[in-house]
């Protein structure tokens, strides 16, 4: 069988070939960014600008919804027996559209953590109401003195640090006429 030769494109990257290409590209590179972040703001300010307009024009609409979801509730609720065949459902269908009720999942809510765990504890129910959490410390194993040793652990892997490499061209700002 015979080989065949596969060509790849070559990467057809702007390279500088001097300090003086490099200063204007990382000059260019600034250029660009401050475009983006000019359009990027237009866009925003046109964003806002239509969902104030458009939320103004559902907000009566919401309201007109809300109102008629209420009556129809009040009115579902008063023949709740007849809609659900005596309570053998939990839903009705009518022509246009359907309504059930649903019950909620039951949830449970904390206010002031350290003095819920506190009465837990004085009521001696930690065992039954509190959970022990146990959970590998990495920012441990990160620490220079420790990377060895954790990297010997079965299942471990210590990472490289890697290096970016990041451009940042330099911003002025203009001191307001005074």
């Amino acid at each position: 069988m015979a080989k065949r030769k596969v060509k790849t494109a070559g990467a057809n990257l702007p390279i500088p070939q001097d300090d003086s290409e490099a200063r204007a590209a990382i000059r260019e590179i600034g250029d660009l960014s401050r475009d983006a972040i000019r359009l990027e703001a237009e866009l925003n300010d046109k964003i806002a600008k239509l969902q104030e307009e458009y939320g103004e024009m559902v907000a009566p609409i919401r309201e007109l919804i809300t109102a008629k979801q209420e009556g129809l509730k009040m009115f579902c609720e008063v023949n709740r027996d007849r809609l659900t065949g005596g309570g053998k459902v939990k839903f009705h269908r009518f022509a246009t559209g359907e309504i059930s009720w649903r019950l909620r999942p039951a949830k449970v809510s904390i206010r002031g953590k350290d003095d819920v765990v506190a009465a837990i504890k004085a009521a001696k129910l930690g065992k039954k109401f509190l959970r022990t959490k146990e959970e590998i410390n990495k920012d441990a194993m990160l620490e220079k003195d420790n990377r060895s040793v954790a990297a010997a652990i079965s299942g471990v892997t210590i990472g490289s640090d890697g290096e970016d490499f990041i451009v940042e061209p330099f911003e002025t700002e203009l001191a307001e006429a005074g």
